[in-house]
């Protein structure tokens, strides 16, 4: 994974590389996701990282870190820009080490992506599901809530479905499953596998 960096002591919002995501994710959801949403958490981290002694640390440290407010907040700013970030308009796919790594893991690239959604569907309130690698690069799937991140667990974060319902309310309204399942038609894996 690589970290997100301050700049004097202050983290900048992340520029999306798209307008949309196809029928997958509509401009409409993108520009409160994004433009309204990660935004608030960026200024928030940044009006309370002054005095923290985490200032000019690395975004994942601030994470592992903090706690309270700032943690929700660098929590929200670390995932959301994983999130967008492994996303594209025309992806990529998967190359077939990864996909015999997957399959090593959880039997085939099908049942992990079942097991990844099942995750999803069945965390209950708001929070994120986690393809993430351990010390050993085994491969787990995790259940996140609120603005938690792997990387307080020790673990190396892969891929993350958002299934805070403002993640995907306008475009699916209650149906977390179909939202869940659409996801796959736009990772770009070569973005995911970078970050093992």
């Amino acid at each position: 994974m690589k970290d997100i960096m301050p700049i004097n002591g202050q983290f900048a919002m992340m520029t999306l590389p798209y307008e949309a995501l196809g029928d997958t994710i509509s401009a409409q959801t993108l520009s409160f996701h994004h433009g309204k949403h990660l935004q608030a958490y960026v200024d928030n981290l940044n009006k309370q990282l002054p005095g923290s002694g985490l200032e000019n640390l690395p975004l994942s440290e601030v994470v592992r870190r903090s706690e309270g407010g700032l943690f929700n907040n660098a929590g929200q700013v670390l995932n959301h820009t994983m999130y967008f970030e492994q996303f594209s308009p025309a992806p990529k796919p998967m190359s077939a080490s990864f996909a015999a790594l997957l399959a090593d893991n959880f039997g085939s690239v099908e049942a992990f992506k079942q097991q990844f959604e099942q995750m999803g569907a069945t965390l209950f309130g708001s929070g994120w599901v986690w393809l993430s690698a351990d010390k050993d690069n085994k491969l787990v799937i995790t259940q996140q809530k609120n603005a938690e991140n792997p990387v307080t667990q020790g673990l190396k974060p892969l891929l993350t479905f958002d299934v805070w319902e403002h993640a995907y309310y306008l475009d699916y309204q209650n149906r977390r499953p179909a939202y869940l399942s659409a996801l796959w038609q736009i990772v770009d894996w070569p973005t995911v596998e970078s970050r093992l």
